[in-house]
């Protein structure tokens, strides 16, 4: 694929192909000159979709001068796979490498400079990509989930239960081919949902698609086997690239201990407390003028733009 002679295509979307025939659906944003330009390769939190949130970031790093490409999981947005709205853990970081694969492969992306963003639950996988993936020159975790059992336990003991309980039980269909049973992406304290924190309806208002595009906010209850018992964290003195933390000041959602110990034993790390909880981060929050002036920041440290 080459980048399109026309200006006015800022955006293009892809399909690209995955070993288990299920493509994976990115948006790709293309900035000025015919490159070859650093990438950004970006990925959502847990239930969400590219189109809930992570443009304004992808289109001020198109702006800076860098490839940004955004991508959905398979079995969630655009991308295809089934049963839908399914989480795994692995499968995701398999995306991840997948996406990274094929940015690498394109002729208008500078393959030495590769950057691997995620937010929030993808705080899992960045986490491991900076340790283990030889590809990439830096990457960027806000307000990232890097302990999926210091997660868990900030649920109240009796949401726990009833979740942990709603997992098995989906976990038992699944073996005999019944439909996931599904739980909410946000909802208020007492609710038995993912997000059920004070700050949740507004994470859900800030992650709906401003474009129309179909959201269910939504996990299999499956999913939550998937990820519970694991743990990035132990592995932060492994990682060895550059690593930028934005980590909020007040984080319902994702543990903010666990990523402080990785600020605090990877080597080289970045950190930055940003205004607010968990969803400030995001366009219509708190803290995302100064989270965006930082992350650019960081990405033109370490990958250089054409001039």
């Amino acid at each position: 694929m080459t980048i399109p002679n026309n200006s006015s295509a800022k955006r293009i979307t892809v399909q690209i192909p995955t070993a288990s025939g299920d493509a994976i659906e990115a948006w790709v944003y293309l900035p000025e000159g015919n490159g070859p330009h650093p990438a950004v390769v970006m990925a959502h939190g847990i239930g969400g979709i590219k189109a809930g949130g992570l443009a304004p970031f992808a289109e001020r790093f198109r702006a800076e001068g860098f490839i940004a490409i955004a991508f959905d999981y398979r079995n969630f947005g655009g991308s295809g796979g089934q049963p839908r709205e399914a989480l795994s853990v692995p499968r995701q970081r398999e995306d991840y490498i997948t996406v990274i694969g094929w940015a690498v492969e394109q002729p208008y992306v500078d393959r030495r400079q590769i950057i691997a963003w995620g937010t929030s639950f993808a705080g899992m996988h960045i986490v491991e990509l900076a340790v283990a993936d030889t590809r990439l020159v830096a990457a960027v975790a806000q307000a990232p989930l890097t302990d999926g059992l210091a997660a868990a336990m900030m649920s109240t003991p009796r949401n726990g239960i009833r979740l942990f309980g709603r997992a098995l039980l989906d976990h038992l269909g699944s073996l005999f081919g019944r439909p996931p049973i599904y739980i909410p992406g946000h909802g208020r304290p007492g609710d038995l949902s993912i997000g059920a924190t004070p700050d949740g309806p507004f994470g859900e208002k800030l992650m709906t698609p401003k474009d129309g595009t179909p959201w269910h906010d939504r996990v299999a209850a499956r999913s939550l086997l998937s990820f519970s018992w694991r743990r990035p964290v132990r592995r932060a003195g492994s990682v060895r690239i550059p690593l930028l933390l934005v980590v909020p000041e007040a984080d319902s959602i994702a543990p903010v201990p666990a990523a402080l110990e990785v600020a605090s034993k990877a080597p080289g790390a970045e950190l930055f407390r940003s205004t607010g909880g968990h969803y400030d981060v995001y366009e219509g929050g708190a803290g995302f003028a100064d989270v965006l002036r930082t992350e650019v920041d960081f990405l033109h440290r370490h990958a250089k733009t054409a001039a």
